[in-house]
Order: C-alpha cells, then sequence, then structure tokens
C-alpha cells in the first residue's frame, strides 16, 4: 500500500459527490419526467430514488470496480 495525501482523497470524495449528484439527478429527472429548464426537479418516490443512488454509488463503486470514477482519475486509492 502507498501513501496517498490526505487532499487527494477529500477532493475525490468531493468531485465524486458533484459527479453522483448531477448525473443521477439528470437520469432520474429524464426518466420521471422531472426535468426542468434549469436542470431537475425531483420530489417523492423519485427523489428517495435519486438519494438512493447518490448513497449507493460510494459502496458500488468502491466493491465492484476498486473505487469510485474520481479516486481512479486520482489515484487517491488506499
Amino acid at each position: 500500500m502507498r501513501d496517498v495525501p490526505t487532499w487527494r482523497i477529500v477532493l475525490a470524495f468531493l468531485l465524486d459527490l458533484a459527479t453522483a449528484f448531477w448525473a443521477f439527478g439528470f437520469l432520474v429527472g429524464w426518466a420521471t419526467g422531472g426535468l426542468t429548464g434549469e436542470g431537475f426537479s425531483l420530489s417523492g418516490g423519485p427523489a428517495l430514488l435519486f438519494i438512493a443512488l447518490v448513497i449507493a454509488y460510494f459502496p458500488v463503486g468502491n466493491r465492484l470496480f476498486g473505487g469510485t470514477l474520481w479516486k481512479h482519475i486520482l489515484r487517491a486509492r488506499r
């Protein structure tokens, strides 16, 4: 194992969070008709699905792919 600077791990997490928020928001918005001119607007069931997808992105990405998208890009895996 190599020592990865903490700033890389924090930056990867923040970028992953922003990417997941944007991607899953538009995906769920598109699938449920929640897209607006400014982005997406979700409430009720679609909002719960969106939250579940954003939360699941991290453990699924780490377990199945050995790290999330930005962890791979920034080489921030421990």
